[in-house]
């Protein structure tokens, strides 16, 4: 068991004063068997009041309506969690089921079906050119192949930092060969739907003290999980080439990008020049003192 700090800073500045419509956050994890939440804190500016929810992925939401004009737009999210990691072991699995072409059961299909279907288009084919190159063999185990194409997003793109918001589209990381945390986490969702598998994209938090060799840190960041006949829902995250790591802290799972924005919303007036500034840290927690 592991007990973190997560302290989300973003800040929007304006040219001029704007009013601001609804805004939705995504910046507090659900719990569960491997992560609790200990205790969190909203702070945000200008004033206005929220109204928390959950909405149809189970992601926990906050409703943050702002009451006044303000050229500047403040939110801090602080919470701390305990997380209770599973690494991912070996395992034999003596299920036909778990070898590709992947074979969903049929109850487990109805559900998984929004998860297929792919939803990006690819319409000079160059996605699929990429694909063929890393298609999965007969038999070979569904898992084996999931980390395959994990570590070859891994090796084969080139990572940048993107302020800006947005992701791109499959066929677009693949034609330029770099990405973001979130274009490598959508291009392996729609991958790995296109050969039949159930993914799904997630966002959420990375645990990398010192940040040596981490890609993707110091921001929220992105990945994908994928269902596994016998495992179930299971991360992955190709920006770093990581299976079911500890370090990864998700918040918000959806099945586009757009829908695990960790914060979403409009502004109402002519802003001028606007910049926006996203710090994330994540630290483990000071050890619990003991009982005299």
């Amino acid at each position: 068991m592991s007990r973190l700090i997560i302290r989300h800073e973003t800040r929007y500045a304006y040219e001029r004063p704007v009013a601001f419509g609804p805004h939705q956050l995504l910046v507090r994890p659900r719990g569960g068997h491997a992560l609790r939440v200990v205790k969190g804190a909203l702070t945000f500016s200008p004033r206005g009041e929220t109204r928390w929810r959950y909405d149809a992925y189970g992601n926990c939401v906050c409703q943050l309506n702002v009451s006044e004009e303000s050229d500047e737009f403040f939110i801090l999210s602080e919470l701390e969690i305990e997380r209770f990691p599973a690494p991912l072991e070996p395992q034999e699995v003596d299920d036909p089921r778990t070898a590709t072409p992947i074979v969903y059961p049929a109850t487990d299909r109805a559900v998984l079906g929004p998860y297929i279907e792919p939803v990006t288009v690819d319409p000079e084919g160059l996605l699929l050119r990429w694909l063929h190159g890393l298609a999965p063999s007969v038999g070979e185990p569904a898992l084996d192949y999931v980390l395959r194409l994990n570590r070859a997003i891994h090796q084969q793109f080139d990572y940048e930092a993107r302020q800006e918001e947005g992701t791109q589209a499959p066929h677009e990381t693949v034609a330029l060969g770099r990405g973001t945390c979130r274009d490598f986490a959508w291009l392996m969702v729609e991958t790995l739907r296109r050969v039949g598998f159930a993914a799904r994209f997630v966002s959420g938090y990375l645990y990398s003290p010192g940040h040596d060799g981490v890609r993707g840190a110091g921001a929220t960041h992105a990945w994908c999980e994928v269902f596994l006949p016998a495992f179930g829902w299971m991360d992955f995250d190709p920006t770093n080439g990581l299976a079911e790591a500890a370090d990864l802290i998700p918040v918000a799972v959806s099945r586009t990008p757009a829908e695990a924005a960790p914060i979403s919303g409009s502004i109402l007036g002519d802003p001028g020049a606007s910049r926006m500034v996203v710090k994330v840290d994540v630290s483990l927690a000071e050890p619990l003192a003991s009982a005299a």
